[in-house]
């Protein structure tokens, strides 16, 4: 994925088990984080954050969509025990987590494992690729791409 590009169409479960696609935003911009796993320490950490700032990210008339490779029943009790105001997706075969490159090896108590990189995308309202954030720190994330979206509002004008 290269800023600039076209992000092309997703359907994917959500954590109430409906089908949403990306298109289902057109003409809004969406804040997509990867996380590697709901309800552990940096994903809560992560989640927590975009909550606390979802009403910001609301008022900026941003989507926050939040993707995982869990089930939608384990994202629906993710989203349930964190008060979650905001969709999560369930990619459970991994389709999107590939077409957006998030896989990597990474080192688990000594052995390799292929897992979520944790990473946000911004996409714009014509399903452009405005932005990524790679390896993402979790605690401070959210404000961090508010920040980066007023920026980006202010040069819209």
């Amino acid at each position: 994925m290269e800023i600039n590009e076209k992000v092309a169409d997703f359907t994917l479960k959500t954590d109430e088990d409906k089908a949403v696609s990306l298109s289902d935003f057109a003409g809004k911009p969406v804040v997509l984080f990867f996380y590697p796993k709901a309800d552990t320490p940096g994903c809560t950490i992560e989640a927590c954050g975009f909550r606390d700032w979802f009403t910001k990210l609301d008022a900026a008339g941003v989507v926050v969509l939040g993707i995982s490779r869990d089930t939608p029943k384990d994202q629906a009790k993710f989203r349930a025990k964190f008060t979650l105001p905001y969709t999560l997706l369930a990619d459970v075969d991994e389709q999107v987590c590939n077409q957006f490159g998030v896989l990597k090896e990474k080192n688990m108590y000594g052995k390799k494992v292929i897992g979520i990189q944790r990473t946000t995308f911004l996409i714009g309202p014509d399903r452009t690729l405005l932005h990524i954030f790679p390896k993402v720190t979790p605690d401070g994330h959210a404000e961090e791409v508010l920040a980066w979206i007023k920026e980006w509002k202010k040069s819209q004008k």
